[in-house]
């Protein structure tokens, strides 16, 4: 949290004059100039709209038609709304730390990204209104936290008016809000699958470095797409046949992951 390619870079330098090599594969996230993945930034909040539209199509309802708030409008909240606002759906609020912006025909997405070069701040935005309410509590189709943890609490899990949740941020919803939100059939995306974009666009940047071979940008978004939702499907279709929370299923896909490879490493 709080860092980019450029930390990347400095920590890739700094074990690269240690060993005494470039070690080029020591991190990830690293600008694309020093062998990094091509939209490795934008990989978390790319791959949460992935899973959303995974979601929505279990829902009979197509993303494109969807209304979207995001809140939080770092790497994760920012490229979630760009690819929002890519697939056609309707991206009503976002927000960052200085407040708001609000529009019920959509935000342009590409327009608030040239205002925040300027501006450093969602701030101000001419295509919207300014908002200072309660950005969790708009009705929407979907709703992505991307901010920090512990932001949907028993106090105001009751008044969420989305469909589904997915969550971007790590740990956005407490254990008691999760429950709530579960009562008034809030489909909920948990975070180990929602926001496991970032550490695939990782994995892709490794592996290209492995081979040394740069992927273009339509085949590293292609494959993140196909990974994500995959997962998704997986665990969509354990929730359904055991009849538990995604949150539930997720960590039983993983949990029998770790099993299968430790006994067949056992024999």
């Amino acid at each position: 949290m709080g860092t980019d390619e450029q930390t990347m870079a400095w920590i890739m330098d700094t074990y690269s004059n240690f060993v005494g090599s470039p070690q080029p594969g020591i991190v990830t996230g690293k600008p694309a100039s020093l062998g990094g993945s091509i939209t490795r930034r934008e990989a978390t909040g790319r791959g949460a709209v992935a899973i959303a539209a995974a979601a929505m199509d279990k829902l009979n309802k197509k993303y494109s038609d969807s209304t979207v708030v995001v809140q939080g409008f770092g790497n994760v909240g920012r490229y979630a709304a760009l690819a929002s606002y890519e697939r056609g759906a309707k991206v009503l609020a976002v927000n960052d730390l200085t407040g708001g912006v609000y529009n019920e025909k959509g935000l342009n997405i590409p327009e608030l990204f040239k205002h925040i070069a300027k501006e450093k701040t969602v701030k101000g935005f001419s295509g919207g209104d300014a908002f200072v309410g309660e950005i969790l509590e708009l009705e929407c189709d979907v709703l992505i936290p991307s901010a920090v943890g512990g932001v949907i609490t028993s106090n105001n899990a009751a008044n969420i008016k989305a469909n589904v949740i997915v969550e971007g941020a790590n740990s956005p919803t407490t254990l008691n809000a999760d429950k709530i939100l579960r009562e008034n059939n809030v489909l909920i995306i948990p975070d180990i699958l929602a926001n496991a974009g970032g550490v695939t666009g990782s994995y892709f940047e490794w592996v290209q470095k492995l081979q040394q071979f740069k992927w273009t940008e339509d085949d590293v978004n292609k494959k993140l797409e196909e990974k994500m939702v995959h997962a998704f499907d997986e665990v969509f279709a354990l929730k359904q046949q055991k009849k538990v929370p995604m949150r539930i299923a997720s960590f039983m896909v993983a949990i029998d992951r770790v099993h299968n490879a430790y006994t067949l490493r056992e024999g």
